[in-house]
């Protein structure tokens, strides 16, 4: 691992502090204790297999909500609301289909975004700070304020998940409104990680061997692997600045939030039972936030699921089409709704 400047190891090892309660109580709330990790041949904990993240947790904690945590009670609450809301938007097809509405996506299964808060009772994937919401700089929201306000007035102002380019890194392993599943294979030099979205994937050697230099930009980083005891850590950097830490809706607040040259992201990996592999992720960027911050979650097995080839439309005619809309409401603005 790189040296990093004083104030950035003080800020990492106050965060540690912060989280490790909540932390430990978010793993132990999933974690089998009478459950043995498997092993590979050569040694390392298994994590091969298909893991999936489709929740309705959100990322960030709303601003109304005081807990950290929600009882088993309230677990059983949402998730029975949530069954009740899309039963009853199902059962209304003649409302879905009135002239001006969005047909897109109008019942629940057409979608795949989850039925269920996340297992751990979290009430956002953001554990730290322990508000559960990202220390965002203000240039960063106004920026992306006014990229989301000028969406339609150029492609670049889309997101590369429109635009059928990548998610980037942490953003591929957020959960989005279908195509939630990965796939982790390993050798005993390398780790890949098959998204199911966007097809992207990202095969990382396990070694401690120096970064590419950082002249040389990527959407996803350049990584780095190891194992600390049976956590798989991969650390990220080497980004270029074109592209958002969400871009997804389920990103809420932090979708359009850009990333710059200097963020760098450690990713922490750990089974925790035959059907839970829990993922972890500190953020750092001091050109857009005013700390680091972590998000975790538990990855649900999905040995049944059949993963598909994510073809984006062909041509992405999609984007186009957007930008001539935009056009023609820029000339005919009485017509838009």
């Amino acid at each position: 691992m790189r040296t990093r400047a004083n104030w950035l190891i003080v800020a990492v090892s106050a965060a540690v502090i912060v989280s490790a309660l909540p932390a430990t109580a978010q793993i132990d709330r999933v974690r089998d204790p009478n459950w043995t990790t498997p092993r590979l041949p050569d040694g390392q904990p298994d994590l091969q297999g298909q893991w999936g993240n489709k929740t309705i947790t959100p990322i960030e904690r709303p601003e109304s909500e005081t807990r950290a945590y929600l009882s088993d009670e309230d677990m059983a609450a949402l998730n029975q609301r949530r069954a009740d809301s899309e039963a009853a938007n199902d059962a209304r097809p003649a409302q879905r289909t009135e002239a001006g509405r969005n047909v897109g996506g109008y019942g629940s299964y057409w979608l795949d975004s989850g039925d269920t808060v996340l297992s751990t009772g979290q009430t956002s994937m953001v554990v730290d700070p322990p508000t559960g919401r990202a220390p965002v700089k203000q240039w960063a929201l106004d920026a992306k304020a006014w990229r989301l306000a000028n969406e339609g007035d150029t492609y670049e102002n889309m997101s590369v998940w429109d635009r059928c380019i990548s998610r980037g890194v942490p953003g591929s392993m957020l959960p989005a409104g279908y195509n939630n599943v990965y796939r982790i294979f390993q050798t005993p030099d390398h780790i890949a990680i098959f998204h199911e979205m966007i097809h992207d994937a990202r095969v990382i050697p396990l070694s401690d061997g120096p970064f590419i230099d950082n002249r040389i930009d990527q959407w996803m980083g350049n990584s780095r692997a190891h194992w600390e005891g049976d956590v798989l850590v991969i650390e990220s950097e080497g980004f270029h600045n074109r592209g958002w830490i969400a871009s997804s809706f389920a990103g809420g607040r932090l979708k359009g939030i850009p990333t710059s040259t200097a963020l760098h992201v450690v990713e922490r990996y750990e089974r925790v039972s035959e059907s839970t592999l829990m993922w972890e992720v500190t953020i750092t960027d001091p050109n857009v936030y005013d700390a680091p911050w972590t998000m975790s979650m538990p990855l649900t097995a999905e040995t049944d699921y059949q993963i598909f080839e994510y073809a984006c439309h062909e041509g992405n005619y999609a984007v186009p089409n957007a930008l001539s809309g935009s056009r023609y409401l820029e000339k005919n603005p009485t017509d838009e709704q």
